[in-house]
């Protein structure tokens, strides 16, 4: 079982931070700010958290075009 639990793990580590951290993290950032501002302030918006994955794949882009 803890041999399962390990993989199933590892396979969502993987799936979600990928090859780069810092994407999932800024991808993480828009939908908590996306949440807060729909909860808490009662605002409609939807539009920020595409604008989070844009922004997290032109970074993640710049970031792999550099370290070529």
């Amino acid at each position: 079982m803890s041999r399962w639990l390990r993989s199933f793990g590892a396979f969502w580590y993987d799936f979600v931070i990928g090859d780069d951290w810092r994407g999932a993290a800024v991808v993480v950032l828009a939908l908590a700010l996306t949440a807060l501002l729909v909860h808490a302030a009662g605002v409609n918006a939807w539009w920020l958290l595409p604008v989070g994955v844009i922004v997290a794949l032109g970074w993640s882009l710049r970031h792999a075009i550099k370290e070529s």
